[in-house]
């Protein structure tokens, strides 16, 4: 019986707030579907839509300009370790980017430390450079965070944010660039 609560806990353990997922649903051309409550709504109450995203790229040119980890993270939907990102007790001022397509996605002023382990933002610089899909993996329902142009990978949005939005977006330091600024 004592086994089986270890076992257990290294599970629990084992299951990160900004876990993996599994590999996105693609059509026959590569445009990955996705099933947003909010896109199934505007579409008629479709299950799926197509993605489409302004930077385009075949699998194997994301795999010679990403490193292997950003390739990782950022095309197959993986995660880094908490606490090991070069961006989670990052606090110079500027905009965090899209590592894949330098997007600009949030200002070092929506940034705040939730003690996850990762980077973590109340609020994108701008809707459209963050897309938002459901995600079922894991055998739980977690809204996933993707750059709204080049459809990588970034992390999850969580609803136990700070003021003003109350959200939290939980990113990989991986998938991130960051310009310095005002």
């Amino acid at each position: 019986m004592k086994m089986f609560y270890v076992y257990t806990l290294l599970l629990l353990l084992s299951l990160p707030a900004c876990g993996p997922q599994d590999q996105p649903t693609t059509d026959s051309e590569g445009v990955i579907l996705a099933s947003t409550d909010a896109e199934a709504a505007q579409n008629g109450g479709a299950k799926k839509t197509k993605q489409t995203y302004e930077v385009n790229k075949t699998e194997a040119e994301w795999k010679r300009i990403l490193t292997p980890e950003q390739y990782y993270v950022l095309r197959e939907k993986g995660t880094e370790p908490a606490f090991s990102g070069k961006y989670n007790d990052h606090n110079e001022k500027g905009i965090y980017t899209c590592a894949a397509c330098k997007n600009e996605l949030f200002t070092s002023d929506t940034k705040f430390d939730s003690g996850t382990g990762w980077p973590s933002y109340f609020k994108p610089i701008s809707a459209k450079n963050v897309r938002e899909l459901t995600d079922r993996s894991m055998s739980m329902v977690r809204t996933e965070v993707v750059c709204g142009k080049c459809g990588g990978h970034l992390g999850h949005v969580f609803d136990d944010g700070p003021k003003p939005t109350g959200l939290r977006y939980c990113l990989n330091s991986t998938a991130l660039g960051f310009k310095k600024g005002n």
